[in-house]
């Protein structure tokens, strides 16, 4: 079969794989009908996440058509139409049990390896390296799912794959977002970044009750879908020094949440600081340029609540500490718990609540998956989302 394999960094190549065979009675394969690149692959494309190998099948946004199961699959049949969640999880650990699918202690094969970088072992995760499984991902024409009566959500054939596809990590993960922040009446809402999670995390933050969302970026295109999609106002800290726009604009209280959405590859446009996080970065004596997470943190209101759900891979150098404990900060963060979200987004896509296809800027296949991350990582022809068809 075809399949988008890392090839080092800064390429991905199309390339001819062993199909995917069923190696557990929990196992199911699926036949992939959608597939997407997120920008948390642009981590791996970039470099940046360790026990990446080359031959890699990447991805971890994909649903497709059920094509085969294992004995002990009870809840899925030949030919069910789903969607798969990105962390793959057992349903029976402790974590699974409390609704903590993205740390299940079962999933992931390579528990020792992550336990080295991150102190404990974490899920296995479709296509992100071998320290979260080693998983061939979803941009691939097949995918063999482990775990399957846990995971995969069947939907309907009257929904899109534009409607339903991103149900397997950028939504809920917006959606998670903006629980994180406790969101009461009248509150104010800080997003870093306006890719996809951020414009989810936007409009999840207005149907959770937020009066203001205000979203902050670089990239004009970005920044326009963000006001079109969301009603949020918007920032772009190349013009504005974001900390002094947020207290005008919140009568110098500060945001009562802020949620970041970036992750370890944020952008500042001067100072000292980016130029040295850039390059640690480089020279790969550090895996984060943090400036989103420290920005979130100096602008968050005293006692308010900072979100954390754009990828981070290791330490970070000159983190404000300070200004998290004496101001009575919390701090929340995670990959998101997808399956604890899937059947009640479900819904609220299924009732017109959200429409989450407003994210899709490129339509491509599998073959221009190459092409497809050089848009995304150069933000070129205002590229947004792209899907990707077997």
């Amino acid at each position: 079969m075809k399949a988008i394999c890392w090839a080092g960094r800064n390429a991905v190549e199309v390339a001819d794989v062993p199909d995917p065979a069923i190696l557990t009675a929990r196992d199911a394969i699926v036949r992939v009908t959608a597939t997407s690149i997120c920008g948390s692959d642009l981590h791996l494309y970039d470099g940046y996440i360790p026990t990446v190998r080359k031959g890699d099948v990447l991805g971890h946004e994909f649903m497709g058509e059920v094509v085969d199961v294992g004995a002990q699959v009870r809840d899925l049949r030949v030919g069910d139409r789903v969607v798969v969640p990105f962390p793959i999880a057992c349903g029976h650990c402790w974590a699974c049990e409390h609704d903590l699918y993205s740390v299940c202690e079962n999933s992931n094969p390579n528990a020792a390896l992550a336990e080295t970088f991150m102190g404990h072992g974490l899920a296995g995760i479709f296509g992100y390296s071998h320290m979260l499984g080693g998983y061939a991902g979803g941009q691939a024409e097949y995918v063999r799912v482990p775990f399957a009566d846990v995971g995969p959500i069947r939907v309907e054939d009257d929904l899109a794959d534009e409607q339903v596809l991103f149900l397997s990590d950028v939504l809920p993960t917006g959606w998670m977002a903006a629980e994180n922040c406790d969101i009461r009446p009248g509150d104010t809402i800080a997003v870093w970044g306006a890719g996809p999670v951020g414009q989810f995390a936007a409009a999840s933050a207005f149907i959770q009750g937020a009066e203001r969302v205000i979203v902050i970026d670089r990239v004009p295109a970005r920044l326009d879908r963000t006001r079109a999609y969301t009603g949020a106002e918007t920032l772009d800290h190349e013009d504005v020094d974001v900390l002094d726009a947020l207290r005008d604009m919140t009568a110098g209280r500060g945001p009562d949440a802020c949620v970041d959405a970036v992750g370890m590859e944020a952008h500042h446009p001067t100072g000292p600081i980016h130029a040295f996080d850039r390059a640690k970065q480089a020279l790969r004596r550090a895996t984060e340029r943090p400036h989103a997470l420290r920005e979130a943190i100096m602008a968050c209101r005293g006692g308010g609540t900072v979100s954390v759900v754009g990828v981070y891979g290791g330490a970070i150098d000159t983190f404000p500490m300070g200004p998290l404990m004496n101001r009575s900060l919390t701090l929340r963060a995670g990959q998101c718990h997808v399956q604890r979200y899937l059947a009640p987004l479900l819904d609220r896509i299924r009732d017109g609540e959200i429409d989450p296809s407003f994210v899709v800027s490129h339509r491509m296949s599998l073959d221009e998956a190459p092409r497809g991350y050089e848009l995304l990582k150069h933000e070129r022809d205002k590229c947004n989302k792209i899907i990707l068809r077997p």
